[in-house]
């Protein structure tokens, strides 16, 4: 079931409403984030990524160009995959 809400969708996930594709902190102690999405079969999934213990120094050029190139984020592949989520937030 999907209701929209000022432009962001929502969705029911395990029976509580949640917004697809926002990130958000993880409840998880091994991950950083989470993101839940839609997947083409049409369930919603939760989608962890992230190292808690690493900081995201995406303002360093060579850092980011790194990251970019080893996680191959000119081709991140599909939403529900964590190197999507990883790339776009790099």
């Amino acid at each position: 079931m999907l209701y929209l809400l000022k432009y962001l969708i929502m969705a029911e996930y395990q029976g509580k409403k949640v917004t697809l594709n926002k990130i958000m902190k993880s409840e998880r102690p091994a991950k950083k984030s989470k993101v839940y999405v839609k997947k083409p079969n049409g369930k919603i999934t939760v989608v962890h990524f992230g190292d808690p213990n690493m900081k995201i120094k995406k303002h360093i050029p060579g850092r980011r160009k790194s990251f970019r190139a080893r996680h191959n984020c000119d081709n991140p592949g599909p939403r529900w995959k964590a190197r999507y989520w990883a790339c776009k937030t790099w």
